[in-house]
């Protein structure tokens, strides 16, 4: 167990260190800003649509290591789906960091985000990992008001 948390920790530090996709994206059709007020976290979300999928996705702004690393394995991910599946990869990211920290982890569609598993025994870290995906939650829905975690 203790080498499945430290390579979580190396995946999220690898993230938060070189985040990808970290750009203002130029021709976004979609934007939301997000804040967590708890911990400070803000997000800018860029969001390029193409047919009804999701062609490119950036962020920028400050955060904890967790909302930084989710930012940039969420824009990893949801790259060409469709706005349905992100809101399903978003309700599954959410089921896993909000479960029963025992539960054994079985999402294999959210790929390299199952590190966040880890979350789940901080559940004040929850708010951190969750705000980049309320964030494109809006952007996709083209809500204008700023996200907040509170």
């Amino acid at each position: 167990m203790s080498d499945l948390r430290e390579l979580y920790q190396q995946v999220i530090l690898d993230h938060q260190k070189k985040p990808r996709n970290f750009r203002v994206l130029e021709g976004a059709d979609r934007h939301a800003e997000g804040f967590n007020p708890l911990c400070g976290d803000k997000i800018s979300l860029f969001v390029k649509m193409n047919n009804g999928v999701i062609q490119e996705v950036g962020f920028q702004g400050a955060g904890c290591a967790i909302s930084t690393a989710s930012a940039s394995m969420m824009t990893e991910r949801v790259k060409g789906k469709t706005p349905a599946e992100a809101e399903s990869l978003f309700k599954t990211f959410q089921d896993l960091v909000t479960s029963d920290p025992h539960q054994k982890v079985d999402a294999p569609e959210l790929g390299k985000l199952e590190v966040f598993a880890g979350v789940r025994e901080f559940p004040v870290r929850v708010k951190c990992a969750t705000l980049p995906w309320h964030t494109l939650r809006a952007a996709l829905k083209g809500d204008e008001k700023p996200v907040t975690t509170e």
